[in-house]
């Protein structure tokens, strides 16, 4: 069965952007070596808000080739969308329904891992419906004192198992964690 993958950056007080919906503290690296977790996933979620800021996220031709592949490489994987108010996003899977049950479906169909993009009210949801199968952050060496937290809508604990961590020169440090459904 395919996993859902939670993977954010994230503040070390655990904001997943700041005040005004600023992300500019997140930084990436090559040895982070995100093109390989890319290839370990062939379809990415997201909420409407979050789907229409990373459309505005995308590289110019200002931005080095790296960049820009790996963004092209995330064009090509299927993007399926959840929203209450909008039908139809061309190119785009829009689910309106069933949470729960679109979820479970996709994660029976064959393919690679799901990654859940974001925003805040879908992950709180995912987790809410212990959907969430793998949680890979990157939290980053600086502390915001306000904006949106990654963890504030969550009214249940949610156990899980330490699978890889690893420290980058920036001072980000990846943690991923394997939901532990035994405990």
């Amino acid at each position: 069965m395919r996993k859902i993958v939670l993977d954010l950056a994230v503040t070390l007080d655990g904001y997943i952007e700041g005040a005004n919906g600023e992300i500019d503290w997140c930084s990436m690296e090559e040895s982070m070596d995100f093109p390989s977790f890319l290839a370990g996933i062939d379809t990415v979620l997201f909420g409407r808000l979050s789907y229409e800021v990373f459309q505005k996220l995308k590289p110019g031709a200002d931005k080095s080739k790296e960049e820009q592949e790996i963004w092209q490489e995330i064009d090509r994987k299927t993007k399926i969308v959840f929203s209450r108010t909008t039908a139809q996003i061309p190119g785009t899977q829009v689910i309106q329904g069933d949470l729960i049950a679109a979820t479970e479906a996709l994660k029976q169909e064959p393919g690679k891992d799901i990654w859940m993009f974001g925003g805040a009210q879908l992950i709180a949801a995912f987790m809410e419906s212990d959907l969430i199968d793998e949680y890979r952050l990157s939290i980053h060496p600086v502390i915001l004192g306000s904006g949106k937290l990654l963890f504030s809508q969550l009214a249940r604990r949610i156990s899980l198992q330490l699978v890889q961590h690893r420290s980058f020169s920036s001072g980000v440090v990846q943690i991923v964690y394997a939901r532990n459904r035994q405990a």
